[in-house]
């Protein structure tokens, strides 16, 4: 049993957290600072852990920004464009990804973005969805590495096995920033943490075996492999496109305008059955006319970020344009899934896919402030770590 689970652990925890919360609602009332409302602790994030970003958007329409308490530190999460605006540019410099970060993330992610500053730098859903997303990472690899994963059909088996151990891995790295037995559980190689290590043996083997792949790909004369710089990861649309199939399913008014501005974009007057046709037809220029498809994708990735929650770390003390203290060391957290639900930024209809809301009254496509909508830097986060997870900056 993971020591995490045990009954007498789970008890003991929260026997101290109920006494960590109580001195610390004391302590914020005499020490002439003001703090964020308590939202919860961290295991009210356990407990939750299966939904966990419906719960963090449910406390966030409740509080706009609370703190988690933990049981040495309380950690903020905002879903106010004031806070956001101020972490990201008006004092960026006094939140980064700091140590703690880098602790938990690079065993996955390395010393990229995700986890160095500077130079150093849920639920699962239904079967239909997981088909979905095995069709997207096949097409990710296929497309843009030459290398079948063939999830789809499991004929390949070293690729299924890589890709349920990157997803293993990718639920085992969050699971650290609310199980603080993790650093124990590592050196001890135990529970969830030798499980990880399992899992990140079988990504590096399978990664390690993709570079040499494309290092011997690209050391072939040039007539028999051509190497393109713009391929699959110039454009970050794995999760956002199967998010998108899935909206578009649900709407088919959507499907039926936007096939609509595409035919009409493209000069298509008679019906086309050829994709390498179509293809053919579609260019930079005739993306400037399909307006509708590019708010339809943008309502895809408000609802749906490819990165729900991005976290720094306060390096000194501070005040939140909001008027409430954070201290040094402390996790502050803008949240965009949460931020994108939320009716005091998007109105009484923010849980809806509504393409039309990024249309201004000419019908053309129009941009919303990015400490609102924050969810593109989510994306951009994601053709990052993409980047990092293939090894495509070997030389």
């Amino acid at each position: 049993m993971d020591f995490l689970s045990s009954p007498i652990f789970i008890s003991s925890a929260i026997a101290a957290l109920l006494l960590l919360v109580l001195f610390l609602s004391i302590f914020s009332q005499h020490d002439g600072k003001k703090y964020h409302p308590i939202g919860g602790t961290v295991i009210d994030l356990l407990i939750n852990y299966n939904k966990l970003h419906h719960y963090m958007t449910d406390l966030a329409e409740k509080y706009k920004t609370y703190r988690i308490i933990g049981l040495f530190h309380a950690d903020v999460y905002t879903s106010d464009p004031v806070n956001v605006e101020y972490i990201l540019k008006t004092n960026f410099e006094n939140y980064g990804k700091g140590t703690h970060n880098h602790d938990l993330m690079k065993e996955l992610l390395a010393d990229g973005i995700f986890t160095v500053d500077g130079e150093n730098g849920d639920n699962k859903g239904s079967t239909n969805m997981d088909l979905f997303m095995k069709a997207t990472t096949d097409s990710i690899f296929k497309v843009g590495f030459g290398i079948d994963l063939d999830n789809l059909s499991g004929s390949n088996k070293e690729g299924v096995r890589f890709s349920r151990a990157f997803d293993d891995a990718n639920v085992l790295t969050f699971r650290r920033y609310i199980d603080k037995s993790w650093k124990i559980k590592k050196y001890l190689n135990i529970g969830s943490e030798a499980e990880l290590k399992k899992n990140m043996k079988i990504v590096d083997e399978f990664i390690y075996k993709v570079i040499q792949i494309k290092i011997a790909q690209m050391q072939k004369p040039k007539d028999e492999f051509s190497y393109k710089k713009d391929d699959i990861l110039s454009r970050p649309i794995a999760i956002t496109m199967l998010w998108f199939i899935y909206e578009l399913s649900k709407h088919p008014e959507v499907q039926e305008r936007m096939a609509k501005e595409i035919k009409a974009a493209i000069n298509m007057k008679e019906e086309i059955t050829n994709v390498v046709e179509f293809a053919a037809r579609v260019t930079e220029g005739t993306f400037e006319n399909m307006q509708y498809l590019q708010a339809a994708l943008t309502e895809t990735v408000r609802l749906y970020p490819a990165l729900p929650v991005d976290p720094k770390i306060c390096f000194s003390d501070d005040v939140l344009p909001d008027g409430c203290s954070v201290t040094k060391g402390s996790v502050v957290a803008f949240t965009p899934y949460a931020m994108g639900k939320m009716k005091f930024i998007w109105g009484d209809d923010a849980y809806e896919f509504k393409p039309e809301r990024w249309i201004d009254r000419n019908g053309l496509f129009r941009t919303e402030s990015p400490f609102k909508f924050t969810a593109f830097q989510a994306v951009e986060d994601l053709l990052i770590c993409l980047v990092r997870l293939l090894h495509v900056q070997v030389k």
